[in-house]
């Protein structure tokens, strides 16, 4: 499944991309807003400025993800693979990052505390 596939299926009504295998999948400025990602490995994926608000992404695999000025307010991140991920000017007002895992690579807007937000370091 590529880009184009998720966009066509999304517009056409589709939320469910449950466990999809999306490595390195280029949604930048994508519109996604409600997807449910639970599960989907996103690794090396580039979703600079995806709007995914009230998206579930829990339990997805966003290893060296650019999530760079993403807007994840009210997304579920809950037990999420951040490690490596650039989260830089990402919105996450109202984010569930509770178990998400993170590591020295991983990289935050500045002020921003994980720890403060329930995430764990690896």
């Amino acid at each position: 499944m590529d880009a184009e596939d998720i966009k066509r299926r999304y517009a056409a009504g589709e939320r469910y991309f449950m466990s999809a295998h999306l490595v390195g999948i280029k949604l930048i400025d994508a519109y996604l807003p409600g997807i449910n990602l639970w599960g989907a490995d996103l690794s090396e994926a580039n979703l600079a400025k995806a709007k995914l608000w009230g998206a579930n992404l829990s339990r997805s695999n966003l290893a060296n993800a650019n999530l760079t000025r993403a807007n994840l307010c009210g997304v579920n991140l809950s037990e999420a693979n951040l490690r490596g991920a650039r989260l830089h000017y990402t919105k996450l007002y109202g984010a569930n990052l509770k178990g998400a895992c993170y590591d020295d690579s991983t990289r935050f807007s500045k002020g921003f505390d994980p720890v403060s937000h329930g995430m764990r370091k690896f």
